[in-house]
């Protein structure tokens, strides 16, 4: 974990940690516009849409899971070059901990002009007691 990284949310700190507000933290950092499930403002020519897949509890033996796993996708839509943007959203995803268990190349949408690349990711959460 990173030395700047604070878990207090996670831990009943007070703060609003989801995968959600960090994805957004994370991508409003690197200039990314971004919004969740659907991009509702004029399109620029680069931006992310984020959207949450799952929340699960690994199995515990006494069915009293400690913490959860957040999961999932940015869409990163862009008429440019995407290589390096998503080299730099994967490396900035790593560096806070996040897990990228896919990286899938979408196409390109004929009618807009925009590559689509989705990136999944997972985190884990404890849960407040």
């Amino acid at each position: 974990m990173r030395p700047d990284h604070d878990r207090r949310a996670a831990k009943g700190g007070g703060w609003d940690l989801s995968i959600l507000t960090e994805l957004t933290s994370l991508l409003n950092g690197l200039q990314i516009p971004v919004e969740t499930g659907v991009f509702s403002r004029k399109a620029p020519d680069e931006y992310v849409v984020v959207t949450p897949l799952a929340d699960t509890y690994p199995v515990h033996a006494d069915n009293q899971p400690q913490a959860e796993i957040q999961e999932a996708r940015l869409s990163l839509f862009s008429k440019g070059n995407y290589l390096n943007r998503k080299k730099q959203i994967i490396k900035a995803l790593l560096d806070a901990d996040f897990t990228v268990t896919s990286r899938l190349f979408v196409g390109c949408e004929d009618d807009t002009g925009y590559f689509h690349i989705a990136i999944d990711i997972a985190k884990s959460y404890e849960l407040e007691e």
